[in-house]
């Protein structure tokens, strides 16, 4: 695997900064003698707490390439940079019906976490228990209301509530019946039948207050795909809007054809969805829950009967701020989850901001489930179901995915998987591609494509022919899913004043205490370790503050109580690391400016932890995994004044970039054989020279850090796994 880097920059501090788990164990730290509380901003946006005003600063880029690569070694084999060394942040870069059926309806919908967190022990230091809090689902309705018999809001006629025609993510909807006037009447406000939903004032999506909906349809009113409301307003415990109703959704054509769908009729499906979508992100919302049971046809026996529209706008936000015209910030927010489990973008699974590039990536994954029937990742079960379906659809490349498919839907997905968090889709090229398919008179098409006409003429002569390797301006594009995962070496760099540092690697278990005594003779501490292989990767250099220092090599993963008697002696812990073995090293100091400690061992990243420690004072401090499981350590006096996560099933290289630019640098970096996590943070005290680099590197990147050294950057943290996908 050749060496990746990022762009050099230097980063300026924001002035306003701010998964998962069974068989867990937090354990509390030291309680120092002098108590120290920090005030927290309410609210958690980025990475759990919130800059709501966006990064403030910006970073130059240095794009200066790296040197040729010095030197080797093994084990016993070390580097040291003089203090006479002169030398900036660089990121190195068919089931039955009745089972489809049940399939279906199990899909989770809404804003919820993808997997629960059970709590085990948890110690404070000095043996205080921290709060627990446990996470509560959707709530779409309350059921203690009976619906009302009848209803009329907002200077509607009268209508009789009558059968129940579905149930979405935030409310339910039932045929009305106008009671009187003329019943011959199909569409409008004097429909004599029409759509009801209803949503109750203590759901989520009214919060007592109407209903968030509301907002999205006043907002996207006559826009092309989207249904008419008439009428609106609240009758007794429920909110009420007056619909245009519509036929069988997407999947219900699918469902009563045997499971499948012509490829003509999906790729008018594709062409008319992506006008649908470009026409909503003009207004500025993403819809948010693409899928075929929010594709709705025009009702039967009318002129609308082969017209498409989306349905449920209940989680639809906005990707462009109304304010400013700008496109809204980045963030990450691991624990939450909106959309539905099948269909959802890897973002939405890994919880960041929503933009247009993901309602084009859940028209991909609908579009293959109609053509193909089922998408690769149906049939997971239990409380990590989203882990795993996540990690499978970073786990298949678009030629995986669309293997028994039209070339247009590979060159389609390839697409929207690869593009950017705010980047402008080219909905013109994307219809094209699937022109080509479709018959040439539109009047007989399975589908009515007039609302795309208009982007199909914008491509004229560019039909079907345009590829994914390259863009209009024919430049090439670098795809970032593969289906090839990969593990590699992260190492963070970061600018010093020349000091003194040394490197071992490969070393193994028997050989740990012969380096560490060398470096203590020498006056170095160790600031970081790491393992591949089950072998360990020490870093020590003079420049830790470290007055003393204790390490444990234990089996455990951790030793707690090892960890709980040095805690009572001052020590606390200043790096750790874990083997694939499930054995531990962790390196505990003296010295350092931390007031109190605490740890989680958990199967899965704890991100809901640390949100909550957050809240009570704590930073990331370090981290490390073993196998599959994580161990995160939070302090108090950490030093920082805001702090965020970037978790991955690859290394997480365009969130890096736009922390940096928020003014972050990488403080903690672990990675298992499945994801990344890297935590950046902004420190209470803005360094001198707030240069960072990183590179991925296959074997450990003992040919690159003189030539670091000869920059005057240091490994700040290293760790070893998943990168690529």
């Amino acid at each position: 695997m050749p060496e990746l880097r990022s762009g050099a920059r230097r980063g300026r501090a924001s002035t306003n900064p701010r998964t998962n788990n069974n068989n867990q164990e937090e354990i509390g730290g030291q309680k120092a003698t002098v108590g120290r509380t920090r005030g927290r901003r309410g609210g958690a946006v980025a990475g759990g707490r919130g800059n709501k005003g966006g990064s403030r600063g910006r970073g130059r880029r240095n794009n200066q390439q790296p040197a040729a690569a010095v030197g080797g070694g093994g084990d016993g084999c070390e580097g040291e940079a003089d203090e006479k060394v002169v030398g900036q942040v660089k990121e190195s870069s068919r089931k039955t019906a009745s089972l489809k059926a049940k399939e279906a309806a199990a899909e989770e919908v809404g804003v919820r976490k993808e997997i629960g967190e059970e709590e085990m022990d948890e110690y404070d230091s000095g043996g205080n228990a921290a709060g627990r809090s446990g996470d509560k689902g959707l709530n779409d309705d309350d059921g203690s209301t009976p619906l009302p018999e009848k209803v009329q809001v907002g200077g509607s006629p009268a209508y009789k509530v009558d059968r129940k025609l579905g149930k979405g993510g935030f409310g339910q909807v039932y045929v009305g019946r106008r009671s009187g006037g003329n019943t011959s009447e199909r569409n409008g406000p004097g429909a004599y039948e029409v759509a009801l939903k209803f949503e109750h004032r203590s759901s989520k999506g009214c919060n007592y207050g109407p209903p968030y909906e509301w907002q999205v349809y006043n907002a996207l009113g006559g826009s092309h795909g989207v249904p008419r409301v008439h009428y609106k307003g609240r009758q007794g415990d429920y909110y009420v809007m007056v619909m245009d109703i519509l036929g069988p959704s997407l999947w219900d054509v699918w469902n009563n054809n045997s499971h499948s769908m012509s490829i003509e009729m999906v790729a008018c499906i594709a062409i008319e969805a992506i006008s649908i979508l470009e026409k909503m992100h003009s207004r500025g919302y993403v819809h948010g829950d693409v899928k075929p049971e929010n594709f709705l046809l025009g009702p039967p026996g009318t002129p609308e009967e082969k017209k498409l529209f989306l349905v449920d706008l209940g989680l639809a936000t906005k990707w462009r701020d109304s304010t400013t015209g700008l496109h809204v910030e980045y963030d990450q927010r691991p624990d939450v989850f909106r959309g539905t489990v099948r269909y959802a973008s890897v973002h939405a699974h890994l919880g960041r901001t929503g933009s247009r590039r993901d309602d084009l990536e859940s028209l991909a994954y609908t579009l293959v489930f109609l053509l193909r029937g089922r998408l690769p990742w149906q049939g997971y079960q239990g409380e990590n179901k989203g882990f795993l379906v996540c990690k499978k659809k970073m786990a298949t490349s678009p030629e995986t995915l669309c293997c028994f498919c039209p070339q247009p839907f590979r060159h389609f997905v390839d697409y929207v998987v690869n593009l950017k968090f705010d980047e402008e889709p080219n909905y013109a090229k994307y219809v094209s591609l699937f022109d080509g398919i479709v018959g040439p008179n539109p009047d007989i098409r399975p589908i009515n494509t007039d609302g795309a006409q208009k982007l199909i003429f914008q491509v004229g002569h560019k039909r079907g022919r345009l590829t994914m390797e390259e863009d209009d301006d024919e430049q090439p594009k670098k795809k970032i899913r593969m289906g090839m995962p990969a593990t590699q070496w992260i190492s963070v760099y970061n600018a010093r004043r020349p000091m003194k540092q040394r490197y071992h690697y490969n070393v193994a278990d028997i050989r740990l205490s012969q380096h560490i005594d060398k470096g203590n003779e020498d006056g170095l501490f160790i600031s970081s370790v790491a393992s591949c292989s089950s072998l360990w990767a020490l870093i020590m250099d003079a420049g830790t503050g470290f007055s003393a220092q204790v390490y444990e090599l234990s089996p455990h993963f951790l030793h707690k109580e090892w960890i709980m008697e040095q805690w009572e002696k001052n020590f606390y812990i200043s790096s750790i690391a874990g083997a694939a073995n499930g054995s531990s090293l962790v390196v505990m100091s003296k010295g350092t400016q931390y007031l109190q400690q605490s740890y989680k061992v958990s199967d899965a990243f704890p991100f809901k932890w640390i949100n909550k420690k957050w809240r009570e004072g704590f930073y990331v401090t370090s981290m490390a995994t073993a196998g599959s499981r994580w161990a995160v350590v939070m302090s108090r006096g950490a030093g920082y004044s805001d702090q965020v996560v970037e978790l991955d099933f690859l290394y997480p290289s365009e969130g890096v970039h736009r922390r940096w630019d928020g003014g972050y640098r990488i403080t903690s970096t672990a990675a298992t054989f499945d994801q990344s996590a890297l935590v950046l943070s902004i420190p209470r005290r803005k360094p001198n020279d707030e240069t960072q680099e990183t590179l991925r590197t296959s074997a450990f990147p003992s040919t690159h850090v003189k030539e670091k050294w000869a920059k005057n950057l240091y490994i700040a943290s290293i760790c070893y796994g998943r990168t690529v996908s």
